[in-house]
């Protein structure tokens, strides 16, 4: 932002009657000299996932909160995933096996395919869970995991043991021979489906891991997949690795790159009402105070700089993780909202001019989405440095087709300033690289103020962002649908910098307008100044009018797109 101011729920009833696995032959558990947690990586320490596989691509490793050590997983449950994150694990026929884990959370749960679960809803602080079964007559592996449910905010776990004898005997060292042939055998605007030729082991294979560029998207036994969540018209690149249950991975296979299908009838489908949220200055509000009293679900979190070579940090100066930022993230997502962090604004130093490559750029984006486990960023690139010089824009929208590539389903934003009729010179321009570089941009999101606009804050937002719909249907050959379904319009509340003036009417006439028109996205800058301060002037805790406390939030979250 500009100058100094820029800175169906399923019933759970479904689950709690589980009973636990009954198994013929059960003995008693072996003891203390033969028991071991036969889990690998159950405290997350070594900073991935693997051998774990999280559902729809939303695990992920985090540095807060933990139960024991340095890290966590982080399970970033949605209205229709619980995020189920699962190991298989090589076991012995006819034995009792302990499982435990600490976790955090509305509604969690742990348990083993086919056998016992137990669940524990403790949102503020670690609890334990612990079940236990028995293997049957002839079970070699078993499958362990652990999930929140449907809309009940992100979960956290750590420290999870499956205690008994380890499968094999003396231990399988050996890996699976790697899949060959892979292939893709269908595709839509938003899937690629992929077939493989089976990989042998010593034991046994139990699982093969989809990866898309070095990122794993999906786990599956047998030797077909579809990769869904996936953007229209973007390149993807796949490999396959086959995996025993004593978690040896193969070599990777073949490596093969589709493209998706051109969307059509509307665009993306994504639609976010994110009003910006700003840690560094403003007095920042609890977000979830905000939203428990309008109902938003989204935050734009701003902003992400460059702390000096290309590593990212908020402000370029409070560490990525473990500080207020995470902290109001976590908040965000315990109340079931989820955040878009902001790279770049007006000042500051920013990674897209400081990175020295488009691939050094998309390292350090890569360091926040895997830090936070995130579904959209959002390039904010304004100022001299960034929107105004072509060749930082080429490597800004390079890097985002490179994680948007690497991490299916990410949404890519990119926010720049406008004119009052449409984009400006170097607005066409960024348009016209990402349709050349074959970018996948998600949402073109305009901030229609600062632009000597004059009085007419709603008649000018409505002419600019027609501007911006013309110029989409040009460069991409898109019907009027799909355009407006690639824009977003991110305002600002109460008195701009240039004393622009939008008041709630009229931002209430903006959101109803980008309802009727059903544009992708919908912002303002920021929460912090959504508060009254009628001849209050233009500053950063309140809006500079009369108005109601969180008044612009409570409009915005009425916008469904």
């Amino acid at each position: 932002m500009r100058d100094t101011l820029r800175r169906s729920r399923r019933r759970l009833l479904a689950l709690l009657g589980t009973a636990a696995l009954a198994m013929a032959g059960a003995i008693a558990l072996p003891g203390t000299a033969q028991a071991a947690n036969v889990l690998t990586n159950p405290g997350f320490e070594s900073g991935s996932l693997s051998p774990w596989s999280c559902t729809g691509n939303l695990g992920s490793v985090v540095s807060s909160p933990v139960h024991g050590g340095s890290k966590a997983l982080a399970g970033a449950v949605s209205s229709s995933d619980t995020a189920q994150c699962s190991q298989t694990v090589a076991v012995q026929p006819n034995t009792a096996y302990s499982l435990s884990g600490w976790v955090r959370g509305s509604y969690v749960y742990l348990g083993v395919n086919g056998g016992s679960s137990t669940w524990t809803s403790s949102p503020s602080a670690y609890a334990q869970l612990t079940t236990s079964f028995t293997t049957g007559a002839t079970q070699t592996s078993a499958t362990i995991y652990v999930h929140g449910w449907y809309a009940q905010g992100t979960y956290y776990a750590d420290d999870i043991s499956l205690d008994g004898p380890g499968g094999g005997g003396g231990g399988d060292t050996q890996a699976p021979t790697a899949p060959t042939g892979l292939t893709s055998t269908g595709k839509t605007s938003s899937s690629v489906s992929l077939s493989w030729g089976a990989s042998t082991d010593n034991v046994g294979v139990t699982a093969y891991d989809i990866y898309s560029g070095s990122n794993q998207v999906l786990s599956v036994s047998g030797r077909s997949a579809t990769v869904s969540g996936l953007s229209s018209s973007t390149a993807y690149t796949f490999t396959v690795k086959a995996r025993d249950a004593a978690g040896n991975s193969s070599a990777a296979s073949n490596s093969v790159s589709v493209t998706t299908d051109a969307g059509t009838g509307g665009g993306t489908g994504f639609k976010q009402a994110a009003p910006y949220l700003y840690e560094g200055w403003g007095d920042p509000p609890n977000p979830a105070t905000v939203m428990a009293a309008t109902g938003v679900k989204w935050f734009t979190m701003a902003f992400v700089l460059d702390s000096g070579g290309c590593t990212p940090a908020w402000d370029g100066s409070r560490a990525l993780t473990g500080g207020v930022d995470q902290t109001a993230i976590n908040q965000i997502r315990a109340a079931g909202g989820d955040i878009v962090p902001s790279f770049g604004g007006w000042q500051g130093s920013k990674l897209g001019a400081n990175c020295s490559s488009a691939s050094a750029l998309a390292g350090a984006l890569q360091k926040v989405i895997s830090a936070y486990g995130l579904k959209a960023i959002d390039m904010d690139i304004e100022n001299t440095d960034e929107f105004e010089n072509e060749a930082v824009q080429a490597k800004i929208l390079t890097a985002l087709k490179t994680v948007k590539a690497n991490n299916p389903g990410l949404r890519t934003i990119v926010t720049f300033g406008t004119s009052t009729t449409g984009p400006t010179y170097y607005g066409n321009r960024l348009i016209e690289q990402a349709q050349s570089l074959n970018a996948g941009i998600d949402v073109f999101t305009i901030m229609p103020f600062d632009f000597g606009g004059g009085s007419d804050m709603y008649g000018n937002t409505v002419a600019a962002a027609e501007g911006l719909k013309a110029k989409l249907k040009s460069t991409f050959g898109w019907d009027d649908a799909t355009a407006y379904a690639h824009i977003g319009i991110s305002g600002m509340n109460g008195l701009s910098d240039q004393q622009e003036n939008t008041t709630p009417a009229i931002w209430t006439q903006i959101r109803d307008w980008s309802n009727a028109h059903h544009i992708a996205r919908l912002a303002y800058w920021a929460v912090n100044r959504d508060r009254p301060c009628a001849g209050g002037g233009v500053v950063s805790n309140c809006s500079g009018i009369n108005q109601s406390t969180w008044q612009f939030t409570s409009i915005t979250a009425g916008f469904t797109g």
